[in-house]
């Protein structure tokens, strides 16, 4: 089985080595290799095609969110990118997250947190379970206005099914919840999951509960 291969991109050269350490440690995963900013993570990611790139968001010259939109930019870009953040609401996080992060993680996350969230967004699913990044989202999709036209319309492009589906992602439910609240097979829910993110464009189930909070499908909490 071939390894995750890591790219870690932080500024701080004890978190950088910290989790290197953590994550070598780990059957299954290779670090193949640090940056210090976001300038060097883009130009790390073409040099060294990791899978998975644990981005810390504030870091000089580029920071974290620009490198995440210029690394999942390019068509066909396959490189996962994990956000690193201190706080478990941070402002800045959603933002990264529009931007084509697949989730976010907390600094002081333990070493088994760490490698499940890289196995996670590996494996090609997104790092939405945790209650933090469900808080997160509702939180700061309240800051972006009313729902803008384009989105509402591409919305209208999924069968009823799928829209119910899309709103369940949304509130952070797993395939085996999603299949359980349906009275479906997991396997039909997957096949859903995978349309919905054809027919919008979408890479992953993080970028699919951004696009539901932000077209009004979903609402947060109290609004």
């Amino acid at each position: 089985m071939t390894a995750i291969r890591v790219l870690i991109a932080d500024d701080q050269m004890m978190v950088r080595q910290g989790f290197t350490v953590l994550l070598n440690a780990e059957p299954g995963i290779e670090v193949v290799g640090q940056a210090v900013d976001g300038e060097d993570a883009v130009a790390k990611v073409a040099e060294l095609a990791p899978d998975v790139v644990l981005m810390d968001i504030r870091m000089p010259r580029l920071g974290g969110i620009d490198a995440t939109r210029r690394i999942t930019a390019p068509a066909g870009a396959t490189v996962k990118v994990l956000v690193l953040t201190t706080f478990d609401l941070d402002e800045y996080v959603y933002e990264a997250l529009r931007a084509g992060a697949s989730g976010f993680l907390l600094k002081d996350a333990s070493a088994d947190e760490l490698a499940h969230a890289v196995r996670v967004v590996a494996g090609g699913d997104a790092l939405l379970s945790p209650n933090l990044t469900k808080r997160l989202i509702a939180e700061f999709s309240r800051t972006a206005g009313a729902p803008r036209a384009p989105l509402r319309e591409r919305v209208g492009g999924l069968t009823e099914r799928e829209t119910e589906v899309l709103s369940l992602i949304a509130q952070g439910l797993s395939n085996a919840e999603i299949a359980a609240r349906l009275v479906l097979a997991e396997q039909t829910v997957k096949t859903h999951v995978s349309r919905i993110l054809v027919k919008l464009g979408l890479r992953d189930r993080t970028q699919a509960a951004v696009f539901a909070y932000e077209t009004g499908l979903v609402r947060p909490a109290g609004y």
